[in-house]
């Protein structure tokens, strides 16, 4: 892939292939040195620009559903209202709002999880203390 590229002496045009990039040469035309910069320069990186694979976030679904099941009902009902966005949203090509439901999610099902481990211990204690 050859570019046109006008001398800084003379102001003719002279073809550069990618063998003279970033190289001193001389113009054909007026016999003059110029230097040839790198045309494709690749930028630097930003620590925000990886355009790597995508990663889709999690919906916890099933987590949302087993916690509302066995845990603590009214919190679990929120981890589902969370989960069932997730997947929405990343047919809608929102990945922002996808990873914020995602993560909402997340966090419902361990309240509920805990929730819930905190009331079964304490009906236990109770079924148990109230025997004796």
């Amino acid at each position: 892939m050859s570019e046109i590229m006008p001398c800084p002496h003379c102001g003719r045009d002279m073809t550069v292939t990618p063998d003279f990039l970033g190289q001193v040469v001389m113009c054909p035309h007026c016999g003059k040195q110029m230097s040839i910069p790198p045309l494709h320069r690749r930028p630097k990186e930003s620590p925000g620009s990886y355009e790597g694979p995508r990663i889709d976030p999690p919906s916890y679904l099933l987590h949302a559903i087993l916690v509302t099941i066995f845990c603590c009902n009214p919190f679990g009902v929120v981890a589902i209202a969370f989960a069932a966005q997730v997947n929405a949203k990343l047919m809608a090509q929102d990945y922002v709002g996808a990873n914020y439901v995602s993560e909402h999610a997340r966090n419902w099902c361990w309240v509920s999880f805990v929730c819930g481990l905190v009331l079964w211990t304490i009906g236990i204690l109770v079924y148990v203390l109230g025997h004796y």
